[in-house]
């Protein structure tokens, strides 16, 4: 009897073998081909999200690459920068990867906050995708805002010093959360203390979490359609599957915008100011990032006083009210009727223009 020699089994297939028999990767693969996307001329908004989520990636790389050299000391914050900057090889270039893709990750996340509200994809049953989505809003803020002090440069102590002060006039919390936020009365090493704490643990643990309910709410809703779109007969409808079809449409898309990350980068490298005096006078025409100029130019225009009541604590009142605004908008408007549609487009195309606008003379006065 003639014994046939065994062919070796192909690695790679024994290891697609092994990863299969003890993780449900059939069974993913078959929920993310049966996800559909829907086809039609606002498409091109769904691809902020993954815009977002990629970036994010990005600021978990570069942020666990800075801690390396990084000392959350008042004493030597400036320095560990300094050097990161001046003495590391390529330590610029993965600060200012870090701050850009913050910028940009907060810009996609706005543009995709009001790209869903257009779309009104905070109705039923979608309500807890948007209220989730605006939580993570606030949090990428709060990592923008307790990220920004970290430095300890000139600019960044007197932005944050503003924004506290600020953030101090809220009704009934808000002296006591800018008391815990500096650990103190003024800004020191307990406030630098406190925002590193935050920046690289609090938040991160809360973001993930929201960050997971998120994508599994949008995952079982699917994505939202246009009531364009929801009008058209079935047959008009087409949609194309989410894997592999719109993902690999999506990976082009996170590659063009990596690209646009590094452009900025390599052209307009993220500067350092001299280290922070908090004896000095703050810098003349001190202004907080982007994100934060349509309120602080609003605040500044408000007078003293509006009759009785403090003139910024009226301000902060205004922008609280435009908060509950699109927090409460999926019991307002719930497609039962056309007016409160047209009131709340109303309401986001109001705040949107005033957000460009206020953003805008906020860097040009």
């Amino acid at each position: 009897m003639v014994s046939h020699p065994v062919p070796p089994k192909d690695p790679y297939r024994a290891i697609s073998e092994f990863v299969c028999d003890r993780l449900p990767l059939e069974a993913m693969r078959h929920l993310a081909e049966k996800k559909k996307v829907p086809l039609h001329r606002h498409s091109m908004w769904y691809y902020l999200g993954g815009i977002a989520g990629m970036l994010l990636a990005v600021q978990v790389v570069t942020g666990m690459l800075l801690m390396v050299y990084y000392v959350p000391e008042i004493n030597s914050a400036h320095a560990s920068i300094l050097k990161l900057n001046t003495q590391i090889n390529f330590g610029w270039f993965v600060r200012s990867l870090h701050s850009w893709g913050a910028n940009l990750m907060i810009l996609a996340l706005f543009v995709h906050l009001f790209s869903t509200y257009f779309m009104r994809a905070y109705r039923k049953p979608r309500e807890l995708t948007w209220w989730t989505g605006l939580l993570l809003m606030v949090i990428c803020l709060g990592f923008g805002f307790t990220g920004y002090l970290l430095p300890w440069d000139d600019v960044s102590f007197f932005a944050t010093k503003i924004g506290l002060d600020v953030a101090s006039k809220m009704p009934f919390v808000g002296s006591f959360l800018a008391y815990m936020l500096r650990g103190g009365d003024t800004v020191s090493q307990a406030t630098i203390s406190r925002f590193f704490m935050i920046h690289v643990a609090a938040l991160p643990v809360l973001l993930l979490g929201l960050m997971g309910g998120h994508l599994m709410l949008v995952q079982v809703h699917g994505m939202s359609e246009p009531e364009s779109f929801k009008a058209q007969p079935e047959a008009r409808k087409s949609y194309e599957k989410f894997f592999p079809n719109f993902f690999m449409k999506d990976v082009l898309v996170w590659i063009l915008a990596l690209n646009a990350l590094f452009a900025l980068t390599m052209l307009m490298p993220w500067s350092l100011g001299p280290e922070a005096d908090p004896f000095a006078p703050a810098p003349i025409g001190i202004k907080p990032e982007w994100y934060f100029l349509a309120p602080f130019q609003f605040l500044k225009l408000m007078p003293p006083m509006v009759g009785p009541i403090e003139g910024e604590l009226v301000g902060i009142l205004l922008m609280a009210l435009v908060g509950i605004g699109f927090v409460v908008v999926p019991f307002y408007d719930r497609g039962l009727s056309k007016s409160s549609a047209r009131i709340a487009t109303a309401f986001g195309v109001v705040v949107l223009l005033a957000l460009i606008a206020f953003t805008i003379w906020g860097a040009l006065s």
